[in-house]
């Protein structure tokens, strides 16, 4: 039977019910993956090396040669292992979901090529159903650097340093907006504190799968009709106000591009009140990461600040310590705020008392009362 090879959309839109199998070596897919996907090396690195070697260096012959070399005493545990990829992502699930096929399995390489091919012939022999991905990992990868040029319509939420933001993002998904947590994406919270108590970051281009991959999620949520799962310019896709650079991996340019053109809606919150909220949130933090943090900004904090910050942290005086910081993450907030075009009119504040998870109220009204584009 031949193995139909897919389109991106309906590969993606199966891997919502069915497993991925990424048959890339090691290496590859720790490097980056489809989100989600299941790895499954044909070969190892070291392997991979030395077929792509005998390839260049001898002929495609007798690079197959080797590779099946390498392949076939692995067959037994790869179908073993598809079976108990499987068996795990069906128990659990609802069998009454749309489509089910409990022996559907969706297999790629780097560029759809022998790789994928050779374990997708395997797992259709033992019993499987099994497609391909058409042109593999790579032609994934085009989809995802496409999806940063959909002029998206976001809702901007913005507001100096400790006016709890990533909380009130969780609350506006809660109450069913669609909302992208990008700092959560990043493992880390956009500040030089960021990292501290936070998983190592992903790199910058599995951070790219996983926000490509969170896009098209939220923007087909009112699409569910549709047979094929594209990406949409939908409205109201809420994003924190965030610098390009979120730790060590940045937000696509055009993507960002098209943030810094969206309304944003500012939480006025007095001063003493978000340093309550950074006290709360930051003040038990490791203190030896958090000097460690300062060292990080001392040149732009400036020497003595940055000196008698940390002096005051050492002295057990976190909000004397803190007051510091936070002034200066407001200037620099208030200069990013500012350097943007058309900030007066994209701009809508939204006054606040406290930092309170009833600001969501408050915001959404505000959203609710602009205009909205065609």
């Amino acid at each position: 039977m031949a193995i139909e090879k897919i389109h991106i959309d309906q590969f993606l839109e199966l891997a919502k019910q069915h497993p991925v199998v990424d048959v890339r070596s090691p290496g590859e897919f720790i490097h980056a993956h489809i989100p989600g996907a299941y790895s499954l090396p044909l070969f190892s690195d070291e392997e991979r090396k030395i077929v792509g070697t005998a390839y260049k260096q001898e002929s495609r012959k007798q690079a197959i040669k080797i590779g099946l070399d390498f392949f076939g005493v692995k067959m037994r545990k790869m179908v073993e292992e598809v079976e108990s990829l499987v068996a795990s992502q069906e128990s659990g699930v609802d069998d009454e979901r749309p489509n089910k096929d409990s022996r559907l399995v969706l297999v790629h390489c780097w560029r759809g090529g022998m790789r994928s091919e050779s374990v997708a012939w395997l797992l259709d022999m033992y019993g499987f159903k099994v497609y391909t991905l058409a042109g593999g990992y790579k032609k994934f990868r085009n989809y995802v650097l496409d999806s940063f040029k959909v002029p998206f319509q976001f809702n901007i939420l913005g507001g100096y340093t400790g006016s709890g933001k990533t909380e009130l993002l969780k609350i506006l998904k809660e109450k069913g907006e669609r909302v992208i947590d990008l700092e959560d994406l990043a493992n880390h919270k956009g500040s030089a504190f960021g990292r501290i108590g936070l998983p190592p970051q992903p790199g910058q281009e599995m951070f790219e799968n996983l926000l490509s991959c969170e896009l098209r999620a939220v923007s087909c949520e009112q699409n569910t009709g549709s047979s094929k799962a594209a990406f949409r310019g939908l409205g109201g896709i809420w994003l924190e106000d965030e610098s390009q650079r979120i730790g060590q991996v940045n937000i696509p340019l055009e993507l960002w591009n098209t943030m810094r053109k969206s309304p944003l809606f500012f939480l006025d919150i007095p001063f003493e009140e978000r340093l309550k909220h950074i006290i709360e949130e930051y003040g038990s933090l490791n203190q030896e990461e958090v000097t460690a943090a300062i060292g990080r900004i001392s040149k732009k904090l400036g020497h003595l600040n940055s000196k008698t910050s940390i002096l005051l942290l050492k002295e057990g005086k976190i909000a004397e310590s803190f007051d510091i910081l936070l002034k200066y993450y407001d200037k620099h907030y208030f200069k990013s705020l500012h350097n943007r075009d058309g900030i007066n009119s994209l701009l809508h504040t939204v006054d606040c008392k406290s930092v309170i998870l009833e600001n969501a109220k408050q915001l959404l009204s505000s959203a609710q009362n602009q205009p909205q584009k065609p």
